[in-house]
Protein backbone atom coordinates (compact mmCIF):
# COMPACT_ATOMS: atom_id res chain seq x y z
CA UNK A 1 0.00 0.00 0.00
CA UNK A 2 1.43 3.44 -0.90
CA UNK A 3 2.29 5.65 2.05
CA UNK A 4 2.11 9.35 2.80
CA UNK A 5 5.81 10.20 2.63
CA UNK A 6 5.94 13.54 4.44
CA UNK A 7 9.61 14.44 4.66
CA UNK A 8 11.21 17.86 4.55
CA UNK A 9 12.99 17.16 1.27
CA UNK A 10 9.77 16.07 -0.44
CA UNK A 11 7.24 18.52 1.00
CA UNK A 12 9.18 21.80 1.12
CA UNK A 13 10.29 23.87 -1.90
CA UNK A 14 13.68 23.06 -3.37
CA UNK A 15 14.86 26.60 -2.54
CA UNK A 16 13.31 26.52 0.93
CA UNK A 17 16.24 28.40 2.46
CA UNK A 18 15.16 31.48 0.47
CA UNK A 19 11.40 30.98 0.86
CA UNK A 20 9.10 32.72 3.34
CA UNK A 21 6.61 29.96 4.19
CA UNK A 22 3.47 30.45 6.27
CA UNK A 23 1.28 27.66 7.62
CA UNK A 24 -1.02 26.59 10.40
CA UNK A 25 -0.46 23.96 13.09
CA UNK A 26 -2.91 22.30 15.44
CA UNK A 27 -1.57 22.71 18.98
CA UNK A 28 -3.19 20.17 21.32
CA UNK A 29 -2.12 22.05 24.44
CA UNK A 30 -4.30 25.04 23.48
CA UNK A 31 -6.99 23.03 21.71
CA UNK A 32 -6.76 25.01 18.52
CA UNK A 33 -4.74 26.22 15.54
CA UNK A 34 -1.70 28.47 15.49
CA UNK A 35 -0.37 30.58 12.65
CA UNK A 36 3.25 29.63 12.03
CA UNK A 37 6.22 30.52 9.87
CA UNK A 38 9.07 28.19 8.98
CA UNK A 39 12.47 29.46 10.06
CA UNK A 40 15.24 27.08 9.18
CA UNK A 41 14.34 23.72 10.70
CA UNK A 42 11.92 25.28 13.20
CA UNK A 43 8.19 25.95 13.14
CA UNK A 44 7.54 29.24 14.92
CA UNK A 45 4.11 30.27 16.29
CA UNK A 46 3.45 33.98 15.51
CA UNK A 47 -0.19 33.97 16.65
CA UNK A 48 0.49 36.68 19.22
CA UNK A 49 1.23 39.04 16.32
CA UNK A 50 -1.23 37.67 13.73
CA UNK A 51 -3.85 35.30 15.21
CA UNK A 52 -5.13 34.18 11.79
CA UNK A 53 -3.74 33.70 8.30
CA UNK A 54 -6.45 36.04 7.05
CA UNK A 55 -5.25 38.87 9.28
CA UNK A 56 -1.64 38.39 8.20
CA UNK A 57 -2.46 38.37 4.48
CA UNK A 58 -4.77 41.41 4.79
CA UNK A 59 -2.10 43.51 6.49
CA UNK A 60 -0.01 46.19 4.84
CA UNK A 61 3.17 44.09 4.93
CA UNK A 62 2.58 40.31 5.24
CA UNK A 63 6.16 39.59 4.19
CA UNK A 64 7.65 41.93 6.76
CA UNK A 65 5.49 40.60 9.57
CA UNK A 66 6.14 36.97 8.71
CA UNK A 67 9.86 37.60 8.52
CA UNK A 68 10.31 39.70 11.64
CA UNK A 69 7.54 38.74 14.08
CA UNK A 70 8.66 37.30 17.38
CA UNK A 71 7.23 33.92 18.23
CA UNK A 72 7.41 30.63 20.06
CA UNK A 73 9.16 27.62 18.55
CA UNK A 74 6.63 24.77 18.48
CA UNK A 75 8.83 21.99 17.12
CA UNK A 76 10.85 21.15 14.03
CA UNK A 77 9.35 20.94 10.56
CA UNK A 78 10.39 17.29 10.27
CA UNK A 79 8.77 16.28 13.58
CA UNK A 80 5.46 17.97 12.80
CA UNK A 81 5.36 16.56 9.26
CA UNK A 82 5.95 13.09 10.65
CA UNK A 83 2.96 13.52 12.99
CA UNK A 84 0.60 14.95 10.36
CA UNK A 85 -0.81 11.82 8.62
CA UNK A 86 -3.96 10.71 10.43
CA UNK A 87 -2.93 7.03 10.43
CA UNK A 88 0.18 7.59 12.55
CA UNK A 89 -0.75 10.70 14.51
CA UNK A 90 -0.01 11.21 18.18
CA UNK A 91 -2.87 13.43 19.33
CA UNK A 92 -0.73 14.95 22.09
CA UNK A 93 1.70 16.45 19.55
CA UNK A 94 1.17 19.19 16.90
CA UNK A 95 0.34 18.52 13.26
CA UNK A 96 0.01 20.66 10.15
CA UNK A 97 -3.35 21.97 8.95
CA UNK A 98 -4.48 23.79 5.84
CA UNK A 99 -2.41 27.00 5.80
CA UNK A 100 -5.50 29.22 5.38
CA UNK A 101 -8.45 29.90 7.64
CA UNK A 102 -11.06 32.68 7.21
CA UNK A 103 -10.50 33.30 3.51
CA UNK A 104 -13.17 32.28 1.00
CA UNK A 105 -12.01 29.43 -1.23
CA UNK A 106 -12.81 30.11 -4.89
CA UNK A 107 -11.81 28.24 -8.04
CA UNK A 108 -11.66 28.85 -11.77
CA UNK A 109 -12.80 26.35 -14.35
CA UNK A 110 -11.82 25.68 -17.97
CA UNK A 111 -8.85 28.05 -18.02
CA UNK A 112 -6.82 25.67 -20.23
CA UNK A 113 -7.81 24.64 -23.75
CA UNK A 114 -7.05 20.93 -23.30
CA UNK A 115 -9.03 20.54 -20.10
CA UNK A 116 -11.79 22.70 -21.61
CA UNK A 117 -12.34 20.06 -24.28
CA UNK A 118 -12.59 17.41 -21.55
CA UNK A 119 -15.34 19.45 -19.88
CA UNK A 120 -17.20 19.51 -23.20
CA UNK A 121 -16.79 15.73 -23.40
CA UNK A 122 -18.21 15.34 -19.87
CA UNK A 123 -21.22 17.39 -20.91
CA UNK A 124 -21.75 15.49 -24.15
CA UNK A 125 -21.35 12.14 -22.36
CA UNK A 126 -23.85 13.12 -19.65
CA UNK A 127 -21.45 11.79 -17.03
CA UNK A 128 -21.00 8.38 -18.69
CA UNK A 129 -17.27 7.55 -18.70
CA UNK A 130 -17.73 4.72 -21.22
CA UNK A 131 -18.97 7.18 -23.87
CA UNK A 132 -16.13 9.67 -23.45
CA UNK A 133 -13.55 8.15 -25.80
CA UNK A 134 -15.86 8.14 -28.84
CA UNK A 135 -17.04 11.68 -28.17
CA UNK A 136 -13.43 12.81 -27.76
CA UNK A 137 -12.66 11.62 -31.29
CA UNK A 138 -15.79 13.24 -32.74
CA UNK A 139 -15.03 16.61 -31.14
CA UNK A 140 -11.45 16.55 -32.43
CA UNK A 141 -12.74 15.95 -35.95
CA UNK A 142 -15.38 18.69 -35.80
CA UNK A 143 -13.55 21.48 -33.96
CA UNK A 144 -10.10 21.05 -35.42
CA UNK A 145 -8.84 24.46 -34.29
CA UNK A 146 -6.08 24.86 -31.71
CA UNK A 147 -8.13 26.54 -29.03
CA UNK A 148 -5.03 27.31 -26.94
CA UNK A 149 -4.07 30.01 -29.45
CA UNK A 150 -7.39 31.84 -29.19
CA UNK A 151 -7.62 34.82 -26.83
CA UNK A 152 -10.80 34.61 -24.71
CA UNK A 153 -13.26 37.35 -25.60
CA UNK A 154 -11.50 38.29 -28.84
CA UNK A 155 -13.11 38.75 -32.27
CA UNK A 156 -11.50 35.45 -33.28
CA UNK A 157 -13.17 33.73 -30.33
CA UNK A 158 -16.54 35.19 -31.30
CA UNK A 159 -16.11 33.95 -34.88
CA UNK A 160 -15.28 30.45 -33.61
CA UNK A 161 -18.32 30.57 -31.35
CA UNK A 162 -20.55 31.34 -34.33
CA UNK A 163 -19.01 28.48 -36.35
CA UNK A 164 -19.43 25.97 -33.50
CA UNK A 165 -23.05 26.98 -32.94
CA UNK A 166 -23.69 26.37 -36.62
CA UNK A 167 -22.18 22.88 -36.27
CA UNK A 168 -24.17 22.14 -33.13
CA UNK A 169 -20.99 21.96 -31.04
CA UNK A 170 -21.33 25.01 -28.79
CA UNK A 171 -21.09 24.34 -25.04
CA UNK A 172 -21.40 26.18 -21.76
CA UNK A 173 -17.77 25.19 -21.15
CA UNK A 174 -16.62 26.83 -24.36
CA UNK A 175 -18.55 29.93 -23.28
CA UNK A 176 -16.35 30.41 -20.23
CA UNK A 177 -13.28 28.97 -21.93
CA UNK A 178 -13.06 31.38 -24.85
CA UNK A 179 -15.78 33.91 -23.97
CA UNK A 180 -15.13 37.23 -22.18
CA UNK A 181 -15.97 36.02 -18.67
CA UNK A 182 -14.06 33.42 -16.67
CA UNK A 183 -15.79 30.71 -14.68
CA UNK A 184 -15.26 31.45 -10.99
CA UNK A 185 -17.14 29.38 -8.45
CA UNK A 186 -17.12 28.82 -4.70
CA UNK A 187 -15.04 25.74 -4.02
CA UNK A 188 -15.37 25.50 -0.25
CA UNK A 189 -16.49 27.50 2.78
CA UNK A 190 -13.89 29.26 4.96
CA UNK A 191 -12.19 26.90 7.44
CA UNK A 192 -13.16 23.75 5.50
CA UNK A 193 -10.06 23.20 3.35
CA UNK A 194 -7.57 20.47 4.26
CA UNK A 195 -3.78 20.56 4.14
CA UNK A 196 -0.81 18.36 3.43
CA UNK A 197 -1.14 14.81 4.76
CA UNK A 198 -4.91 15.01 5.17
CA UNK A 199 -7.47 12.77 3.49
CA UNK A 200 -9.35 14.25 0.53
CA UNK A 201 -12.94 13.23 -0.03
CA UNK A 202 -14.99 11.89 -2.94
CA UNK A 203 -18.77 11.90 -2.71
CA UNK A 204 -19.93 8.24 -2.61
CA UNK A 205 -22.31 8.75 -5.56
CA UNK A 206 -19.38 9.32 -7.93
CA UNK A 207 -17.76 6.63 -10.07
CA UNK A 208 -15.81 8.95 -12.45
CA UNK A 209 -13.58 11.49 -10.76
CA UNK A 210 -10.06 12.88 -10.68
CA UNK A 211 -7.63 15.22 -8.96
CA UNK A 212 -7.05 18.69 -10.41
CA UNK A 213 -3.54 20.03 -9.68
CA UNK A 214 -3.59 23.82 -9.56
CA UNK A 215 -1.66 26.88 -8.49
CA UNK A 216 -3.68 28.61 -5.80
CA UNK A 217 -3.27 32.35 -5.26
CA UNK A 218 -3.62 34.05 -1.88
CA UNK A 219 -5.31 37.42 -2.26
CA UNK A 220 -5.85 40.16 0.31
CA UNK A 221 -9.17 41.91 0.89
CA UNK A 222 -7.78 44.80 -1.16
CA UNK A 223 -7.31 42.47 -4.15
CA UNK A 224 -3.52 42.29 -3.85
CA UNK A 225 -1.95 38.91 -4.68
CA UNK A 226 0.43 38.29 -1.78
CA UNK A 227 1.45 34.66 -2.20
CA UNK A 228 0.78 31.26 -3.71
CA UNK A 229 0.46 27.59 -2.84
CA UNK A 230 -0.65 24.36 -4.46
CA UNK A 231 -4.20 23.10 -4.62
CA UNK A 232 -6.22 20.02 -5.50
CA UNK A 233 -9.64 20.99 -6.84
CA UNK A 234 -11.03 17.47 -6.44
CA UNK A 235 -13.62 16.94 -9.18
CA UNK A 236 -16.49 14.50 -9.78
CA UNK A 237 -16.60 14.26 -13.57
CA UNK A 238 -19.77 12.20 -13.77
CA UNK A 239 -21.73 14.51 -11.48
CA UNK A 240 -20.69 17.73 -13.21
CA UNK A 241 -21.23 16.08 -16.60
CA UNK A 242 -24.88 15.36 -15.84
CA UNK A 243 -25.70 19.03 -15.36
CA UNK A 244 -23.86 22.28 -14.69
CA UNK A 245 -26.43 22.88 -11.95
CA UNK A 246 -24.80 20.03 -10.02
CA UNK A 247 -21.48 21.90 -9.81
CA UNK A 248 -21.88 22.40 -6.06
CA UNK A 249 -22.30 18.67 -5.48
CA UNK A 250 -19.40 17.90 -7.84
CA UNK A 251 -17.00 20.37 -6.24
CA UNK A 252 -17.88 21.10 -2.61
CA UNK A 253 -17.81 18.05 -0.35
CA UNK A 254 -16.07 17.10 2.86
CA UNK A 255 -12.31 17.13 2.18
CA UNK A 256 -12.67 18.12 -1.48
CA UNK A 257 -10.45 21.23 -1.30
CA UNK A 258 -6.81 20.52 -0.45
CA UNK A 259 -4.30 23.39 -0.35
CA UNK A 260 -0.71 23.85 0.75
CA UNK A 261 1.64 22.60 1.90
CA UNK A 262 2.40 26.21 2.86
CA UNK A 263 1.68 29.69 1.57
CA UNK A 264 4.82 31.05 -0.06
CA UNK A 265 4.82 34.83 0.20
CA UNK A 266 5.96 36.91 -2.75
CA UNK A 267 9.34 38.60 -2.39
CA UNK A 268 12.36 39.39 -4.57
CA UNK A 269 13.12 35.66 -4.94
CA UNK A 270 9.57 34.54 -5.78
CA UNK A 271 7.09 36.63 -7.76
CA UNK A 272 3.91 36.34 -9.77
CA UNK A 273 6.05 35.71 -12.86
CA UNK A 274 7.29 32.52 -11.19
CA UNK A 275 3.65 31.44 -10.90
CA UNK A 276 3.06 32.25 -14.57
CA UNK A 277 5.92 29.96 -15.60
CA UNK A 278 5.31 27.15 -13.08
CA UNK A 279 5.28 23.52 -14.22
CA UNK A 280 3.18 21.26 -12.00
CA UNK A 281 3.71 17.51 -11.74
CA UNK A 282 1.03 15.11 -10.57
CA UNK A 283 1.39 11.50 -9.47
CA UNK A 284 -1.36 9.12 -8.37
CA UNK A 285 -0.35 5.82 -6.76
CA UNK A 286 -3.00 3.23 -5.98
CA UNK A 287 -3.22 0.20 -3.74
CA UNK A 288 -3.80 -1.75 -6.97
CA UNK A 289 -0.27 -0.77 -8.15
CA UNK A 290 -1.78 1.65 -10.66
CA UNK A 291 0.38 4.73 -11.28
CA UNK A 292 -0.67 7.84 -13.15
CA UNK A 293 1.72 10.67 -13.96
CA UNK A 294 0.54 13.98 -15.36
CA UNK A 295 1.45 17.62 -15.56
CA UNK A 296 -0.04 21.09 -15.85
CA UNK A 297 1.91 24.00 -17.33
CA UNK A 298 0.91 27.49 -16.28
CA UNK A 299 2.49 28.75 -19.51
CA UNK A 300 -0.49 27.28 -21.37
CA UNK A 301 -3.22 29.01 -19.38
CA UNK A 302 -5.73 30.88 -21.53
CA UNK A 303 -6.22 33.80 -19.16
CA UNK A 304 -3.54 35.56 -17.13
CA UNK A 305 -3.76 34.82 -13.42
CA UNK A 306 -4.03 38.53 -12.59
CA UNK A 307 -7.09 38.73 -14.85
CA UNK A 308 -8.64 35.78 -13.02
CA UNK A 309 -8.14 37.60 -9.71
CA UNK A 310 -9.65 40.83 -11.09
CA UNK A 311 -12.71 38.85 -12.20
CA UNK A 312 -13.04 37.38 -8.70
CA UNK A 313 -12.58 40.34 -6.36
CA UNK A 314 -13.22 44.03 -7.01
CA UNK A 315 -15.99 46.66 -7.01
CA UNK A 316 -18.71 44.06 -7.70
CA UNK A 317 -17.57 41.46 -5.15
CA UNK A 318 -15.66 42.03 -1.94
CA UNK A 319 -14.03 39.54 0.45
CA UNK A 320 -13.32 41.28 3.76
CA UNK A 321 -11.33 38.31 5.04
CA UNK A 322 -9.45 37.82 1.79
CA UNK A 323 -9.80 35.07 -0.79
CA UNK A 324 -7.76 32.18 -2.17
CA UNK A 325 -8.22 31.33 -5.82
CA UNK A 326 -7.50 28.03 -7.55
CA UNK A 327 -6.53 29.04 -11.08
CA UNK A 328 -7.49 25.93 -13.05
CA UNK A 329 -5.62 22.98 -14.49
CA UNK A 330 -4.34 21.66 -17.80
CA UNK A 331 -4.61 18.11 -16.43
CA UNK A 332 -7.53 15.95 -17.59
CA UNK A 333 -6.64 12.23 -17.30
CA UNK A 334 -7.69 9.81 -20.03
CA UNK A 335 -5.44 6.83 -19.15
CA UNK A 336 -7.55 3.71 -18.65
CA UNK A 337 -7.48 2.29 -15.15
CA UNK A 338 -9.93 -0.54 -15.66
CA UNK A 339 -11.64 -1.66 -18.83
CA UNK A 340 -10.53 -0.11 -22.15
CA UNK A 341 -12.32 3.15 -22.85
CA UNK A 342 -13.29 3.69 -19.21
CA UNK A 343 -10.54 6.26 -18.59
CA UNK A 344 -9.20 7.20 -15.17
CA UNK A 345 -11.05 7.38 -11.90
CA UNK A 346 -9.85 7.34 -8.30
CA UNK A 347 -9.81 4.30 -6.06
CA UNK A 348 -10.05 4.39 -2.29
CA UNK A 349 -6.59 4.83 -0.76
CA UNK A 350 -4.95 6.53 -3.74
CA UNK A 351 -2.02 8.77 -2.83
CA UNK A 352 -2.05 12.04 -4.78
CA UNK A 353 1.12 14.14 -4.99
CA UNK A 354 1.08 17.57 -6.63
CA UNK A 355 4.42 19.34 -6.86
CA UNK A 356 6.38 22.20 -8.35
CA UNK A 357 9.93 23.12 -7.29
CA UNK A 358 9.17 26.58 -5.89
CA UNK A 359 6.11 25.56 -3.84
CA UNK A 360 6.94 22.03 -2.72
CA UNK A 361 4.62 19.03 -2.73
CA UNK A 362 1.01 18.70 -1.61
CA UNK A 363 0.37 15.06 -0.69
CA UNK A 364 -3.02 13.60 0.26
CA UNK A 365 -4.76 10.24 0.50
CA UNK A 366 -8.11 9.71 -1.22
CA UNK A 367 -11.15 8.51 0.70
CA UNK A 368 -14.91 8.94 0.70
CA UNK A 369 -16.31 12.22 1.93
CA UNK A 370 -18.63 10.36 4.30
CA UNK A 371 -15.85 8.14 5.69
CA UNK A 372 -12.92 10.52 6.22
CA UNK A 373 -12.72 12.77 9.28
CA UNK A 374 -15.69 15.17 9.34
CA UNK A 375 -15.24 18.95 9.36
CA UNK A 376 -15.99 20.04 12.93
CA UNK A 377 -13.84 23.11 13.66
CA UNK A 378 -15.45 26.10 11.94
CA UNK A 379 -15.30 29.88 12.21
CA UNK A 380 -17.25 30.01 15.47
CA UNK A 381 -14.95 27.46 17.09
CA UNK A 382 -11.91 29.43 15.92
CA UNK A 383 -13.22 32.69 17.39
CA UNK A 384 -14.03 31.07 20.72
CA UNK A 385 -10.61 29.41 20.87
CA UNK A 386 -8.71 32.61 20.02
CA UNK A 387 -10.75 34.55 22.59
CA UNK A 388 -10.03 31.96 25.27
CA UNK A 389 -6.31 32.28 24.50
CA UNK A 390 -6.50 36.09 24.72
CA UNK A 391 -5.51 36.56 21.06
CA UNK A 392 -8.59 38.54 20.07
Amino acid sequence: MPNLDLTVDIVLPQDRAQAVLVGRVWRPEVGGPALVVLRGDDVVDISSTAPTCSELMNGDDPLGVATAAAGETVSTVAEILANTPTDDRDGSKPWFLSPIDLQAVKACGVTFAESMIERVIEEQAKGDASAADKIRQEIAEKIGADLSKITPGSDEAEALKAALIERGMWSQYLEVGIGPYAEVFTKAPPMSSVGVGADVGLHPISSWNNPEPEITLVVSAAGRIVGAMLGNDVNLRDVEGRSALLLGKAKDNNGSAAVGPFVRLFDDAFTLDDVRSAELALRVEGKDQFVLDGHSSMRKISRDVADLVSQTIGPTHQYPDGVVLMTGTLFAPTKDRGAPGQGFTHADGDIVSISTPRLGTLINRVGRSDAIAPWTFGTGALMRNLAKRGLI
